[in-house]
């Protein structure tokens, strides 16, 4: 009779928890079926809205120096030339919002989840390259697969994962161009390229996102890479790579409304 009784204890327990995993499967499928979708009307017509906000993201920091030449590190480099776009983007304009200030260490995962909790951003880190080897130039890195946030309805439940973002990312592949294209014009440095690369800050926010490599921390390029005159022409070269895309996505957000409207 013992045997009995437990068997059917363990029998509840299952049914249980069968019924609590089919309620939490069916609210989350409800969730997700209830979020609005575009009526078909729009989709002809939708674009990507302008941003209001940069994440300027000085690489390294702290007891972090990154890569260094001597006496030179790339942490003072970045917070620098960071902080030169900032005047610039701030003159024409255009919110800021710096990682970091000072010579302070933060985690990538802080960097990442700064930026997910801006609204309507873009985030731009920038860095310098290390290489023994005589090599120099600038380049430009996006990510071909960006973490999205899960729905908001959903986000809180642990193991709700949400879909990749578009592959590649084009948004900032596009913000990737202008500002390499912008860097190769000013500093008349040798054109590296834009390329992908899941770098984790650039692949783990759910906006537009790039990694400058803004030169290298080598005896060839260093004299270059300490005057005030290289960083000013960097500085104006990621404003002006920041601020054209800006432009790109207000004209073709016009473009395509006049397009839609007229459809209609």
């Amino acid at each position: 009779m013992s045997r009995r009784i437990g068997f059917g204890g363990r029998t509840k327990n299952i049914v249980a928890w069968l019924g609590f995993a089919l309620m939490v499967a069916s609210f989350v499928w409800w969730q997700i079926l209830s979020i609005p979708r575009p009526a078909s009307s729009m989709r002809h017509t939708a674009a990507p809205a302008p941003f209001t906000l940069v994440v300027l993201d000085p690489g390294h920091g702290g007891q972090d120096s990154g890569a260094m030449c001597g006496t030179i590190l790339e942490k003072e480099l970045t917070l620098d030339i960071a902080q030169r776009v900032d005047r610039l983007l701030q003159s024409q304009g255009v919110a800021t919002l710096m990682t970091r200030l000072g010579d302070s260490y933060v985690s990538l995962q802080d960097r990442a989840a700064v930026t997910n909790r801006a609204r309507d951003c873009i985030f731009v880190s920038i860095h310098f390259n290390e290489s023994k080897k005589v090599v120099n130039g600038v380049e430009t890195y996006y990510a071909e697969h960006q973490a999205a946030p899960a729905p908001r309805l959903v986000s809180w439940i642990p193991f709700f994962q949400g879909p990749a973002a578009e592959n590649p990312t084009l948004a900032s592949e596009s913000l990737a161009r202008f500002i390499q294209e912008a860097m190769v014009a000013r500093t008349k440095a040798p054109d590296r390229g834009t390329k992908q690369e899941q770098f984790f800050v650039i692949a783990n926010v759910s906006v537009p996102a790039v990694l400058v490599e803004a030169g290298f921390l080598n005896k060839e390029d260093i004299a270059k890479v300490e005057s005030n005159d290289y960083r000013d022409q960097m500085a104006a070269a990621i404003s002006e790579g920041i601020l054209r895309y800006r432009e790109v996505l207000k004209e073709r957000q016009l473009t395509l409304a006049v397009t839609g409207s007229g459809a209609e």
